[in-house]
């Protein structure tokens, strides 16, 4: 299963970006070249404002960049092992299936990404690819949030924790693999977050205008690693002649 993407905008240039407000608290992950499943990422949210009671105003509503745990947890799971694999959840059935379906009426949110890396299957090795808008603006992955309590000692904190969503692929992306995430234009971002929709069905079709322009460049091995993370990850390299561009995008758990 392939979960890798970029994300090294501050919040505050994301807040900029998508008319959002810096809700991060000082809490934020700074630049990362190479995010894997179950690290902290940024994500953007709309909600309702509550009073100090906890009461929130439906009169108004509020577009922040929060922090969140990349792998769903939801609120009756044991605990947070099963992260790793709840990293992505399909378009297709998010409105159903009771890990997903209470979040994906109530508590949508963008992921914002430089682009997502992919692996083209070879002989001997697999070769990655870095999938961007090309342009220096943020594509926004549609995902999903969660909060989960953690107990410790006699506190009960919160864990809040997030997927992305996954389709099938559209345009010049079937040329590399039947599934995609499921990336949302600028002019969806708002029905996407409205927390007043229960509904979001008609958000589910990617964009083709949006797919199509993507650029597609093959990078460096050490990505696969982890361990790695520097801005050259996402630079391109030079492919051997027989190499066909035939990566698959986000697998499914």
């Amino acid at each position: 299963m392939c979960g890798r993407y970029a994300s090294t905008k501050n919040p505050a240039l994301l807040a900029a970006e998508f008319d959002a407000v810096d809700g991060t608290e000082g809490d934020a992950p700074g630049p990362d070249y190479n995010v894997a499943p179950t690290k902290s990422v940024l994500a953007v949210v709309e909600r309702h404002p509550r009073d100090g009671e906890g009461n929130p105003d439906p009169n108004v509503t509020e577009r922040s960049v929060r922090v969140m745990r990349w792998g769903l947890v939801p609120h009756w799971a044991k605990d947070l092992s099963g992260a790793a694999k709840m990293i992505n959840a399909r378009s297709e059935s998010v409105l159903e299936k009771p890990a997903y379906r209470d979040s994906a009426a109530k508590r949508r949110c963008l992921i914002p990404a430089d682009g997502w890396y992919e692996w083209q299957p070879g002989e001997g090795r697999k070769q990655p690819y870095f999938i961007n808008p090309g342009d220096g603006s943020s594509l926004a992955m549609a995902g999903i949030w969660s909060v989960w309590w953690q107990q410790e000692g006699d506190e009960r904190k919160p864990v809040i924790t997030c997927a992305v969503l996954t389709t099938d692929a559209i345009g010049e992306m079937t040329q590399v693999h039947h599934r995609m995430p499921l990336v949302l234009p600028p002019d969806r971002w708002a029905s996407w977050l409205d927390p007043d929709s229960a509904d979001p069905r008609e958000l589910l079709t990617p964009d083709l205008d949006l797919v199509n322009s993507f650029e597609l460049r093959p990078v460096s091995m050490k990505v696969n690693s982890i361990k790695n993370n520097d801005p050259s990850l996402m630079d391109a390299v030079a492919l051997d002649a027989d190499q066909k561009p035939e990566p698959t995008l986000f697998e499914l758990s």
